[in-house]
């Protein structure tokens, strides 16, 4: 029976190629009557240390004039204040006032187009816009903002605090904050200005750099302009190699092909690369890319494969889960991961379409209300994915060393990443230097990393250690960068040191807001303005909270203890020990 593929494995995955119309996604702000008392959580229903967030009251401003009015309130009364979007997908603590008297500011109907120039191709919106509409009112100009992130559920204005990007070494880069020519930011102010004052930052201003990655510490964002293109053409087909030399080739291949990306399946070793450029308009061709995971999937199915993880978990069942996870990669690639020739049908590579049509997805949110017989793969509303995140950027010039370390990590132990590739793998895109205070600091690739989360914070996962030495690797041994959207607090630790103008930064933020309404205990933690971004407490390692310093960080008695790393010596992870060796 542990070698056999859970038929539920293989239904997920036959109704993600087809898919089926879903419940959308929730409001993630939930109040117990007239906007008041409030709790608000992300998309996935859990922050990284569980806590609840709650508030005292949510309020939907649909003008910038309103908007202005609900921030000066609050600021004439020194009350605590968040901005928070349509589907929560920052899995931090960003959007949490951090008072249960605090007020979020919801841009949920904060989304008009308010402007697109098609001579000077910039268009403007409101804060709340989905990247979804951003792409698709371009496209009916003849426009492009030419990289995004790829999940296209998510509002310009929460795209902007977490600095979110698509992949490219070209050009200004992957960030979509590198296309913002103007950001209009409501900010607290005096009794003279009337509490709260717009402030209308544009490419001469060097406060501009600072609002790109905001955190949300700034302000709400009321309208952003971007830089478009005009709309254009690309080819694109998915190509598997074997991994053995991906660290020798993966620099080249991002500065060969525009919107180059790798997906990196470690325990099989092989590595699909993403072979994407632009081709000139007149080329035949109309395809779509439907990203298979993106897509709705019936709730059932979810949660038998839900249950299949738990107990492959609780059975130690690392077989299974490479089984699982072949299955789950093979149907992928079968489908040609959503891609279709013609919206339709795959009929072979090269995929050509315009851009719009390719660059992002997401069509679990185009849904009627079916009552959860479907929804989005997460949704926290049913019994489906649960996961824990960690993304960071690894400079180009040890990028080499980093995968190296990853496979003789692997080669002590071959089937410890089988679990990630059950979330399709590692995604490795690239990111480039940014002038924003808060942006990447060099050219670099951002590794994406989804895994199995328990449901009980102190049960410990499949191969905990070696996950866990994966991610001090990258951040501590070789120095990268957190994203600001992704991660366990363990992430943040010292990452404020990383960005040599965060005191440019923090000028600015004092001087928007001087009395730190926008502000958090968790933001002030993750800036350095304060101590305790790790929680110190039994079984905090396995959730990311510490790095473990003591056995009782990890889970002693179900036999993990707290142990050097194998291949990164100074790394502490929470190891399956024997119990005669311990």
């Amino acid at each position: 029976m542990r070698n056999q593929v859970p038929k539920s494995t293989l239904i997920f995955f036959l109704f993600m190629i087809y898919g089926v119309i879903s419940t959308p996604p929730d409001d993630p702000i939930k109040c117990s009557s007239n906007n008041k008392n409030c709790t608000i959580t992300n998309s996935i229903g859990a922050f990284p240390d569980r806590s609840t967030c709650q508030a005292g009251e949510v309020m939907y401003p649909t003008s910038e004039a309103e908007l202005i009015s609900m921030v000066a309130s609050a600021s004439k009364n020194n009350r605590k204040m968040k901005a928070a979007t349509r589907y929560s997908h920052s899995i931090p603590k960003l959007a949490c006032p951090d008072d249960q008297n605090g007020l979020l500011i919801s841009t949920n109907n904060l989304t008009k187009i308010v402007k697109i120039d098609v001579e000077a191709r910039t268009m403007t919106v409101e804060s709340g816009v989905l990247l979804r509409h951003i792409i698709s009112e371009a496209a009916k100009a003849g426009l492009a903002l030419p990289y995004t992130p790829y999940w296209w559920g998510i509002t310009i204005g929460g795209l902007l605090a977490t600095g979110a990007h698509g992949s490219t070494l070209w050009g200004k880069g992957s960030a979509v904050h590198e296309y913002v020519v103007e950001i209009r930011i409501v900010t607290p102010a005096g009794h003279e200005d009337g509490y709260a004052k717009v402030q209308t930052l544009n490419e001469s201003d060097q406060d501009l750099n600072a609002a790109r990655v905001s955190l949300g510490v700034l302000g709400v964002v009321s309208q952003v302009t971007l830089k478009l293109e005009p709309l254009f053409k690309r080819s694109l087909t998915f190509l598997t190699k074997n991994d053995s030399d991906l660290g020798d080739k993966l620099i080249n291949f991002g500065r060969e092909h525009e919107f180059a990306d790798v997906t990196w399946y470690p325990s099989q070793r092989k590595a699909v690369y993403r072979i994407d450029d632009r081709v000139p308009v007149n080329t035949p061709g109309n395809g779509l890319y439907d990203f298979t995971p993106f897509r709705s999937t019936p709730s059932a199915t979810l949660a038998l494969v839900r249950a299949s993880e738990e107990l492959q978990e609780a059975t130690r069942d690392a077989n299974g889960k490479c089984i699982s996870a072949k299955l789950v990669t093979a149907t992928l690639a079968s489908g040609a991961y959503g891609l279709t020739n013609n919206g339709v049908l795959f009929l072979g590579y090269p995929v050509v379409g315009f851009t719009n049509r390719i660059q992002s997805s997401g069509t679990c949110l185009d849904s009627l209300n079916d009552g959860f017989i479907t929804a989005c793969a997460w949704d926290y509303r049913i019994k489906g994915e649960v996961f824990h995140q960690t993304a960071f950027s690894v400079p180009l010039s040890v990028v080499k060393n980093f995968i190296e370390d990853v496979q003789k990590l692997l080669e002590l132990e071959p089937e410890a990443l089988c679990g990630l590739e059950l979330y399709n793998g590692i995604i490795l895109r690239y990111v480039t230097a940014s002038s924003a205070y808060l942006g990447k600091t060099e050219d670099a690739v951002d590794f994406d990393i989804t895994y199995y989360r328990s449901k009980d914070p102190l049960n410990p996962r499949l191969f905990e250690d070696i996950l866990e030495e994966i991610e001090q690797i990258g951040l501590f041994k070789y120095g990268a960068s957190p994203h600001w959207g992704k991660n366990r607090n363990l992430a943040f630790v010292g990452a404020i040191n990383k960005y040599p103008n965060a005191h440019k930064f923090l000028k600015v933020k004092k001087k928007y807001d001087p009395k730190g309404v926008f502000s958090s205990e968790w933001t002030d933690q993750v800036l350095g303005l304060k101590k305790g971004i790790t929680i110190l407490k039994d079984g905090c390692a396995l959730e990311g909270l510490c790095i473990c310093s003591q056995d009782s960080h990890c889970a002693p008695n179900k036999g993990y203890y707290c142990r050097p790393g194998r291949v990164y010596k100074e790394a502490r992870v929470c190891r399956l020990v024997n119990q005669k060796s311990k």
